[in-house]
């Protein structure tokens, strides 16, 4: 009989904390929602900024975009204002996640987890920038280069708007999100799992790695590959740099007799 009610003692924490996960669940998708059908207007002004690197791609007053079903641009405006709202929502899913979590968390926790979830969005920002405003409009040139006669025939560029869309997120997610490594890293370090000098004894496995996610992530180009190459790189030393300044603080600490207060 103890048992077993020391199985029901154990199962109503989890049934509450289940019950919390939904109601954040269904938050986060109430935001979503509301992003959406805040974007969803406005899903042509949207796709008129996600275009522009392709035009600026194409020769002045050249350059098109084509659908070839009949309801593709009706999708591509759902999924321009699906993803334009998840965007602008974003911070409030953010926000119910960290809801979620900081309950379990002690305060000295909560202090060391904040700055990951504040740099979160920014690196997110900075890799997505990059995309748009740097490796777009050279990877859109680099393709648009193939455009000329091929056996007598006259090769033209005419991207699908679907197709576009399509390869505009991709770039757009795959750099936003790889940007995220330091914030992986370090939360790994953070957590003991790996130390700065394993890292470093393993840096030419982690530029060959490097190198191989970016050639598989990012479309068949070498220009994509290296703009995302490069700055994972630096990314990767900088969070080395940034565990070196940790280890300095907490090296300092001990020898004073401080308790740890890492930010």
């Amino acid at each position: 009989m103890a048992l077993i009610k020391d199985l029901d003692e154990t199962q109503a924490p989890l049934v509450e904390h289940l019950a919390e996960l939904r109601t954040r669940l269904v938050r986060a998708l109430v935001f979503l929602g509301v992003g959406f059908a805040i974007c969803l207007p406005f899903a042509d002004v949207i796709f008129g900024w996600l275009v522009l690197p392709l035009r600026s791609a194409f020769a002045e007053g050249q350059g098109q975009l084509i659908f070839t079903k009949l309801y593709e641009q009706f999708f591509v405006d759902m999924k321009v204002a699906l993803f334009a709202g998840f965007l602008l929502s974003f911070p409030f899913i953010a926000n119910q996640l960290w809801a979620f979590v900081a309950p379990g968390l002690y305060a000295k926790e909560k202090k060391a987890f904040l700055p990951f979830l504040l740099a979160t969005p920014v690196l997110f920002l900075s890799g997505a920038s990059l995309a748009y405003f740097v490796v777009m409009p050279t990877a859109f040139k680099w393709f648009l280069g193939f455009q000329g006669e091929r056996g007598g025939l006259t090769v033209e560029a005419l991207p699908a708007v679907g197709d576009y869309l399509a390869l505009v997120m991709r770039f757009i997610i795959v750099f936003g999100v790889s940007f995220l490594l330091p914030v992986f890293l370090l939360l790994l370090n953070r957590a003991g799992i790996v130390e700065r000098a394993q890292l470093a004894k393993a840096r030419r496995y982690v530029i060959v790695g490097i190198v191989t996610v970016a050639a598989i992530i990012t479309p068949p180009d070498v220009f994509s590959q290296i703009l995302l190459a490069v700055p994972l790189f630096l990314l990767f030393e900088g969070s080395l740099v940034l565990m070196r300044l940790s280890e300095r603080k907490r090296d300092r600490q001990d020898v004073a007799g401080q308790p740890e207060t890492d930010a």
